[in-house]
C-alpha cells in the first residue's frame, strides 16, 4: 500500500514539472498543425470569415499541379546533394581537426563562422559574390582564364540557380554538423583510438575502418535533421532567387508562399503545408528505418 502510494506520489511530482511544458507545447505547437489540417479542407481567402468546405478538394488541386511536382523534386535534389557534401565536408573536416596543434585549434573557432551569420546576411552576401559583373566568383574565375566562364549569371541561368543555392546552403550548415561529427568522435573511448594506431590505421582508412562504423548514431541524427531542414528550406531560396529563374529553384515553401500571399488561396497553400509536413515525415521515416540498425550490431 504504502509503495503504490509513494509511486502516485512520485508521478505526481514528476506531471507537475512537465505539465507547463506540455501545455506550452499544445497550445504552440499541436494546436497550430492541426489548425492547418482543417484550414486545408476549405477554399478560403485568408482575411475573409467567409470559408466553404471543400473537403480534399485542395489536395486534387495540388497534386494535379505540375508545379508541386517541380518543387518537390528541387527539395529532394537538395536535400540529396546538399546533403550528401555536407556529411561528407563535415566528417572530413571533423576527424582533421582531432589534433592538438595551434592551428587546429585556430580553425575550430573559425568553422562555426557562418552558422551563427543571420540567414539574411547569408543570402545577400552569396547573391554579391554570385553577381555576374561585379561578384568575386566570376572576377576569380576571369584571372584564371576562365573568361567565359566568368560571366555566367549563376542565379540569373536555369542550369546553375539551384546548385548556386545549394552551395549557399553547404556553406552555411556545414559548421554545425562539422560540429556534430566533431563530438561524436570524441566520444570514441581512447583505447578503441589508441588501438587503431597502434594497427597502423591512420588519415581515411582510419576514418573510414574506425571513426564512420562508430559514428553510426550521429550519422543517423545528422541525416535525419539534414532532411528536415533541406524539405524546410525557405529563407535562403526566397531571398536569394524568390523560386526563379522561370521556377528552376522553386521549393515547396517558396511556392506555398506564393499560393497564400501572392495569390491569397490559404485553403491551397494549407493544403502544400500540410503535404510539406507529410513528405518530411516520411522521408524522416524511411531514413530511421534505414539507419536503424548498426552495422557493426549486425556484424557482430
Amino acid at each position: 500500500m504504502r509503495s503504490a502510494r509513494r509511486r502516485r506520489e512520485r508521478a505526481l511530482f514528476i506531471a507537475s514539472f512537465l505539465a507547463p511544458a506540455c501545455l506550452l507545447y499544445g497550445v504552440f505547437v499541436i494546436w497550430p498543425v492541426l489548425e492547418a489540417f482543417a484550414f486545408s479542407l476549405y477554399r478560403w481567402r485568408g482575411i475573409s470569415a467567409e470559408r466553404e468546405f471543400v473537403g480534399l478538394g485542395n489536395f486534387r488541386r495540388l497534386f494535379a499541379d505540375p508545379v508541386f511536382g517541380i518543387t518537390l523534386l528541387h527539395n529532394l535534389q537538395l536535400f540529396v546533394g546538399a546533403g550528401a557534401a555536407i556529411v561528407v565536408l563535415s566528417l572530413l573536416i571533423a576527424h582533421a581537426l582531432q589534433g592538438k596543434s595551434r592551428l587546429v585549434r585556430g580553425l575550430r573557432s573559425l568553422y562555426l563562422f557562418p552558422q551563427v551569420i543571420s540567414l539574411v546576411v547569408v543570402a545577400v552576401l552569396w547573391t554579391f559574390i554570385y553577381n555576374p559583373n561585379f561578384g568575386i566568383l566570376n572576377a576569380a574565375l576571369r584571372a584564371v582564364g576562365l573568361t567565359r566562364l566568368g560571366t555566367t549569371a549563376w542565379l540569373g541561368a536555369p542550369s546553375a540557380a539551384l546548385g548556386a543555392v545549394a552551395v549557399a546552403f553547404v556553406w552555411h550548415a556545414l559548421g554545425f554538423y562539422v560540429m556534430l561529427f566533431a563530438a561524436g568522435i570524441r566520444q570514441i573511448p581512447t583505447d578503441v583510438q589508441e588501438a587503431a594506431t597502434l594497427d597502423g590505421a591512420a588519415g581515411l582508412e582510419r576514418l573510414r575502418l574506425v571513426t564512420l562504423p562508430l559514428l553510426w548514431s550521429v550519422l543517423r541524427v545528422a541525416l535525419v535533421y539534414l532532411a528536415i531542414n533541406t524539405l524546410n528550406v525557405f529563407a535562403l531560396v526566397y531571398l536569394m532567387t524568390q523560386g526563379g529563374p522561370d521556377r528552376h529553384t522553386e521549393v515547396m515553401l517558396t511556392y506555398l508562399y506564393e499560393l497564400a500571399f501572392k495569390d491569397s488561396d490559404f485553403g491551397l497553400g494549407t493544403a502544400l503545408a500540410v503535404a510539406n509536413f507529410a513528405v518530411v515525415m516520411a522521408v524522416s521515416g524511411i531514413l530511421f528505418g534505414l539507419l536503424r540498425r548498426d552495422p557493426q550490431e549486425a556484424r557482430s
